[in-house]
């Protein structure tokens, strides 16, 4: 029962990540079709990010107590309308009206499939935990390299139309979940969080992965159209596979011990991965579409280095309140990615990709020194 439990679990996290990432590699195909601005096809990442930044905050006041498998089902019907809709829309005004519904949605979602892993076997839950990481990643990588072969081989509509399918059977799964237990939000105080943001070793961990995922947001984000402008020939499956290197976080993941071991501490790993994402960031100004396949690798490399030794890091530092320390992890993560997703987005549009990586790299080495002058804290 719990190994099918966690396999219906897994299947609908999968599907939830690509309903999320699908739309990304056919960005620049939606800003032709809506004839709309770089900017503006951002928006269509940016806006889930920024409910999954808010919603640590503002769910455990909406959903104080909700029955998991329940919220599961409504949302998931809510997404599998959205996407037909998605599908069917003519102008950017409705597509990004569905999208804010979807935003809005997904959030209930990820937060109702966290609290069934970390309840359907608890003694487990190190593993289940693991298993959600790894689910989320293979979820983005699946998402956007499904999209982008059936919007080159059919139309960008059928993208929408077979996620909504997916999700269709992820209800007729969901039914069969054994799980009836309500899903744990967190109702956060004030003075918890103020609490824990006086902590200084809290803040620079929230910081760095602020800034490593508005980093790692704004390069993915702006690849599709930077593929476009250095060959108009590239299609969205080809596209597509540059998020191949995605993977790379599922391989990282499952080896953080090792890779810490190797290291010798946390923070030690941190830099190293920040040199690393550093190195690959300043060399992404090269205008070969092979090589740039190549260093998507690297570059996922190092940020997944940085994001699993992290988490690990902050879900270690404080005994009690482990919920509220994770939320407001989760927070600065997507706040991070939100605004990676759009403001980079800006200045691509006024003084193109070099200065963009210019700018990224600025915000790369903040992060360097940041971990450099801190590592005391950590001691």
């Amino acid at each position: 029962m719990k190994k099918r439990d966690l396999l219906i679990i897994v299947y609908c996290i999968i599907i939830i990540l690509s309903v999320m990432y699908a739309i990304q590699p056919i960005q620049p195909l939606l800003a032709v079709e809506f004839g709309i601005s770089v900017t503006q096809a951002s928006q269509f990442t940016a806006v889930i990010m920024l409910s999954l930044a808010i919603s640590p905050i503002f769910y455990g006041y909406i959903l104080e107590k909700v029955n998991a498998k329940k919220m599961l089902i409504y949302s998931s019907i809510i997404l599998f309308i959205t996407n037909i809709f998605l599908g069917l829309a003519n102008t950017y005004e409705l597509f990004f009206f569905f999208r804010i519904i979807e935003a809005l949605v997904v959030p209930a979602i990820l937060t109702s499939l966290m609290s069934m892993l970390a309840n359907i076997d608890k003694e487990n839950i190190k593993f289940n935990m693991s298993v959600y990481v790894a689910s989320t990643i293979l979820g983005g990588l699946i998402g956007r390299i499904f999209s982008g072969f059936i919007s080159t081989h059919l139309s960008y509509e059928y993208v929408f139309y077979s996620l909504s399918f997916a999700l269709l059977i992820s209800v007729y799964f969901i039914k069969k979940l054994s799980y009836e237990g309500e899903a744990t939000v967190v109702k956060p105080k004030v003075s918890d969080v103020t609490k824990i943001l006086k902590d200084k070793r809290f803040t620079t961990i929230y910081l760095i992965m602020f800034c490593t995922f508005f980093v790692f947001s704004g390069v993915l984000n702006l690849l599709p159209f930077r593929m476009k402008e250095l060959s108009s020939e590239v299609s969205e499956f080809q596209i597509s596979l540059l998020y191949l290197g995605y993977g790379m976080g599922i391989i990282v993941s499952l080896n953080a011990k090792k890779i810490i071991h190797y290291f010798h501490t946390e923070l030690h790993t941190i830099f190293v991965g920040l040199v690393l994402f550093l190195l690959i960031t300043t060399s992404l100004i090269i205008e070969d579409l092979v090589a740039l396949f190549l260093l998507i690798f690297l570059f996922c490399l190092g940020m997944f280095t940085v994001h699993t030794v992290s988490t690990g890091l902050a879900n270690s530092m404080q005994s009690s309140q482990k919920s509220l320390t994770a939320g407001m992890y989760l927070t600065f993560y997507y706040l991070g990615g939100a605004l990676g997703s759009y403001l980079p987005s800006l200045i691509y549009e006024r003084f193109g990709w070099d200065v963009v990586i210019v700018l990224l790299c600025i915000i790369v080495v903040f992060t360097m020194i940041l971990v450099h002058t801190r590592k005391k804290l950590f001691l």
